[in-house]
Formats: structure tokens, C-alpha cells, sequence
């Protein structure tokens, strides 16, 4: 019979017992659970994803959705608490169907527990939090203060999408560390909470296989395993799989899940694949999948939202640690928005249409001034400082990790999914003049005077050394309302020569026309008395193209 596995991420500030609350749960652990690390036994915090699982008898109101499952199984990813760990939090989140939120009920919300509950917010849509540590409060006075807390956290979550959900109250061990063994408290309820909360998960078993490798160790006599996360599509004993990062090919030998073997595993699935001569100290951690199926990119083109929990700006060409699937690495960053609604069809960029450059992201609320109100989509350019193996549409996130861990501010900055991977590392020439992001330009002179009816010539428009043919035939405005064309240079001081097809109107004919040498001081006596004529010349500069050409809608 089969089982129905469901991932559980337990995330939350350092020391707030996610650990402790994922040993009392679990009752089978798996090789990669609670932290073989011998640095993180010693210092007693999680410096690693641990996996362990525990099972129950599937819940009523999944039997008729799963008939041929009669138990249900959680794994739960305890996800280190530690900032400096964040990078592994991300990566441990986009594996989970539900988030729990482990929140120490002394010391209520903390920087990192606003950052897990961001990352939440970004790959979750379901999540129980977890008041922990309430044998820390006097019992007389325990209900009054876990029920002020059940308040704040509500309060707290009142603009996220968890809104509403439920909050259990538990002492995962009680005493702490130097605890006498005492029975957790509130654990059933927990479990009670969670299989009434549990859903079946929507597990796809098409599409490329691509699984999220923790651990790798070697079984003498057996081969290598590798264990993690099937992020997609699904796997057979004898097929062939591909390590992208080495560009190595494996025939798979067997699969386990949770010590038990199994033919093949799909989405969702925990499992353990194990190969032959392959030395497992070439992959502690990364991905697998079907050869061919995860590109390695040297940059991309993402959407984006900013994170409205980050304070700072979040500027153009500024550098950031981009998270792209499960790798981390430096990339810099350029936004960019659309105003009409037309650009990502089937989670794919659309080339063909005109983007409007940003100097930062802007945040819901803010509008632009570009086209008279806010960007209906935000992307950004990344340039990757070096190459990344990751899957097409993966989440991804910016965040400045080298912020001060004690600023008490949030270092996640944006997060989005990539649209479009760059393979070519040539991709500044070949693919970004491709991508039609635009500046407008402004530029400002005078008129000097009329030299007829048709013609005006205009100073301080262009510099001396400009070369003015570029511009020929671009329009203009006068502040007095003609429209002009630029006709060329005139002399040699950056003058500029335009055609008005209309016509001047009288009155501008009046004070600049009829300049002749002899009446030069009077035109001169006159002009000082009217308001001057200015030239407006504005057009669209286009980043990434190579020839840096201008256009004019």
C-alpha cells in the first residue's frame, strides 16, 4: 500500500526550538536528520537542513482523495535558524506544502522570524505557527500570556496572506537542554492541528525529473546515495540521471524512501537514489535530474516584487545575493517596467515589447512617472558573477546577506521567478540587444532668431562637439507651440538648424524674425524684453542597444 507523504518546513528565529519540537514529533528519523554536523552538536543550533518523519492514519477528509493510501506521512525540514544560514532556508523552503513557524513565546517576533515568515509568504501558501517554550512561564500565569501572544501574532499577521491561521502553544522540551526528560506539552493538539490542516498536494509526475540532493554519502558494497527532494517529474530504478554541476551522467540502482525500497518516485517524494562509482564528496549538496533538463546560466531576466518588510532602496546596478533555485551567488541587478499588460505569456518574456528603464523597484503603492501611473509588471537584467545551474521559472530571491545580523532589519530584499536563463556566456552581445528596455531623454535649448517664415536656428540645444547629423530629422517643440524638425548643424558652435513645416507664428516672427546686422542691438533691446523661446527635444534611448541608437514614437 502506498503512503502519502506530505513536507512540513519548520522555520524560525535561532533557539526557538525548531529542533527540539522536530525530534518530540518525529518517531523515524532519516540520515540526514537533525544535523550531523559535529560543529552544530557542540554549539546546539542547526547548521544544516534535517529531515526526519513521523506517520498517522490519513485523516478523514483525505480518505476519499487518497483511497489507496491508508497512512499519511510528514517529513519535516527543519530549516536552520541561524543568519548566516539563510541561503539554506531558501532552499530548504521550496520543497514544503506547509510552514511552521516556531516562535519562542518569551521573546514573541524576532528578525529572522520576520525573515522565515517573508520566505513563507514567497513559497508557501499554508502555515500553523508555534508558540514554544511556554514551561518558561509560571504556570498561574501561562494562559493570561500565551493568549496575549495568540493576539500579537494574529495582529502581526493580519497583512499577510496567513491571516487567520492557527497558532498552537507547546513546550517541545521541557527544561531545555539541561531538561529532566519531562513530556512535551500541547504535542497531540499540534498533531490534531496539523491533520486538519493537511491538503493533498498537487504532485505532477511529467515533466523533466529534478530533485534537491541534501546529503551524499557512500554505503560500502552498495554504491553512493544521494538524498533529498523530488522537486519535479518522476524517477525509475535504471534510469539515466545527470549531476549538472559536474556534467556527469548515473544509472539510478535502487531507491529507498524512509528505509523502505521502492521502485520509482515522483514530486513531493523523500527519498534516497543511490549510483555506482561516484565519489560522494563531489556533491553535498545541489540538484540531479533528467540530462539535459537544468541549464547553467550566466545571467537572466526575472520578474520581481520587492519585499516591503526591506527598507532600504533597492537600486539599479547596485549588486545583491541572488538566489536562483538552490544556488546563492553575487549578481548585479537592473529593473525595468511594463505599462501595458502584455508581456508573460506562458511564464515566458516577451521580446517584442517596450520597457520602461527604473533606477530602483519600486514598491506596491508607488507609481512611476514614466507613462502617468505604476508599472503594471516589474523585471530586472541579472548578471550572475558566476555561472548557476538552475531550473527555468525558479524562484528567485535578492536579499543583502552581508547586513550586520544584530541591525534588526530585514535582508530580503525582492523576489521573483526567472523568465529567461542566459546559457550563452556571450549573452551582453547576442541576446540582450534583444530586450528593449529605454530611457527617456530630454534635452533643452533656445531659439536664437528666425531666418524666415519656415526656419528658426536654436542654441544650447547640442554641446560643440556634437555630432548633430544624428539627430536630423527628429522632431522638436517650441514653447510657443510649433513643431519643428531638426534639418542639421548650423555653423560650428553646436548651433542647430530646424524646419518648422507650418510656419512660424506671427508673433514668434515678430520678435526673433528680420534679424539683420544693422538692427542687431534693437532685436537685441527687444528680445531681452519677451520671455525666450525654448526647444524641447525628447526621445528613447535603448540600453543594451549596441549602436546606441535614438528613436522618437
Amino acid at each position: 500500500m502506498a503512503t502519502f507523504n506530505f513536507n512540513v518546513g519548520v522555520l524560525g528565529h535561532v533557539d526557538s526550538g525548531k529542533t527540539s519540537l522536530s525530534k518530540a514529533l518525529s518517531t523515524v528519523e532519516s540520515t540526514a536528520s537533525f544535523d550531523k554536523n559535529p560543529q552544530s552538536r557542540e554549539r546546539g543550533i542547526t547548521l544544516d537542513l534535517g529531515f526526519s518523519s513521523f506517520s498517522v492514519d490519513i485523516p478523514e477528509h483525505l480518505r476519499e482523495a487518497a483511497p489507496q493510501c491508508p497512512s499519511l506521512q510528514y517529513t519535516l525540514v527543519d530549516c536552520p535558524g541561524h543568519a548566516s544560514l539563510i541561503r539554506t532556508i531558501i532552499g530548504g523552503a521550496q520543497i514544503i506544502d506547509l510552514m511552521i513557524l516556531v516562535v519562542d513565546v518569551v521573546k514573541g517576533m524576532q528578525t529572522q522570524t520576520a525573515e522565515c515568515l517573508v520566505i513563507g509568504e514567497i513559497t508557501c501558501d499554508h502555515m500553523i505557527v508555534v508558540l514554544n517554550k511556554v514551561d518558561l512561564i509560571p504556570p498561574e500565569k501561562r494562559e493570561a500570556q500565551v493568549e496575549k501572544m495568540k493576539k500579537k501574532m494574529q495582529k502581526t499577521l493580519e497583512s499577510t496572506k496567513f491571516r487567520g491561521c492557527p497558532i498552537c502553544a507547546v513546550a517541545a522540551k521541557p527544561g531545555g537542554p539541561e531538561g529532566d526528560g519531562s513530556e512535551s506539552l500541547g504535542l497531540s493538539e499540534l498533531i490534531s492541528v496539523l491533520k486538519d490542516n493537511t491538503y493533498l498536494p498537487k504532485r505532477e509526475s511529467s515533466g523533466p525529473f529534478i530533485f534537491s540532493v541534501d546529503h551524499c554519502f557512500s554505503i560500502r558494497g552498495q554504491g553512493t546515495v544521494m538524498t533529498g527532494t523530488t522537486l519535479s517529474g518522476s524517477v525509475a530504478i535504471n534510469d539515466t540521471i545527470e549531476i549538472p554541476s559536474m556534467k556527469v551522467t548515473k544509472k539510478v540502482k535502487s531507491i529507498q524512501m524512509f528505509k523502505k525500497p521502492v521502485d520509482s518516485i515522483m514530486q513531493g517524494d523523500r527519498a534516497g537514489i543511490c549510483v555506482t562509482q561516484f565519489d560522494p564528496k563531489h556533491l553535498e549538496r545541489g540538484l540531479i535530474c533528467t540530462p539535459g533538463a537544468l541549464p547553467t546560466v550566466y545571467g537572466g531576466i526575472v520578474s520581481v516584487d520587492k519585499i516591503s518588510y526591506y527598507k532600504g532602496p533597492v537600486n539599479s546596478k547596485a549588486k545583491f545575493h541572488i538566489t536562483s533555485g538552490h544556488e546563492t551567488v553575487m549578481g548585479r541587478v537592473s529593473f525595468f517596467g511594463l505599462y501595458q499588460d502584455s508581456s508573460v505569456e506562458n511564464g515566458r518574456f516577451n521580446f517584442d515589447c517596450d520597457y520602461v528603464y527604473q533606477d530602483e523597484l519600486l514598491g506596491r503603492g508607488r507609481g512611476a512617472d514614466e507613462e502617468g501611473g505604476a508599472p503594471v509588471k516589474q523585471f530586472a537584467v541579472i548578471e550572475y558573477e558566476r555561472p548557476v545551474t538552475c531550473p527555468q521559472h525558479c524562484l528567485v530571491i535578492g536579499s543583502k546577506l552581508d547586513t550586520d545580523i544584530h541591525a534588526h532589519m530585514c535582508r530580503l530584499a525582492f523576489h521573483g521567478r526567472l523568465l529567461e536563463g542566459f546559457p550563452d556566456p556571450q549573452y551582453q552581445g547576442t541576446v540582450l540587444p534583444r530586450v528593449r528596455v529605454y530611457k527617456t531623454k530630454v534635452r533643452e535649448g533656445l531659439v536664437e532668431r528666425c531666418n524666415d517664415e519656415y526656419t528658426v536656428i536654436g542654441k544650447n540645444l547640442f554641446k560643440k562637439e556634437t555630432n548633430i547629423q544624428n539627430f536630423a530629422g527628429m522632431k522638436v517643440t517650441l514653447s510657443s507651440g510649433e513643431q519643428g524638425v531638426i534639418e542639421g548643424g548650423f555653423g560650428q558652435s553646436g548651433k542647430v538648424k530646424i524646419r518648422i513645416p507650418e510656419g512660424v507664428t506671427p508673433e514668434t516672427y515678430q520678435k526673433y524674425g528680420g534679424g539683420s546686422k544693422k538692427k542687431g542691438a534693437k532685436a537685441q533691446e527687444t528680445s531681452s524684453e519677451h520671455q525666450p523661446i525654448k526647444i524641447c527635444l525628447t526621445f528613447k534611448r535603448y540600453m543594451y542597444d549596441p549602436d546606441r541608437k535614438m528613436k522618437q514614437t
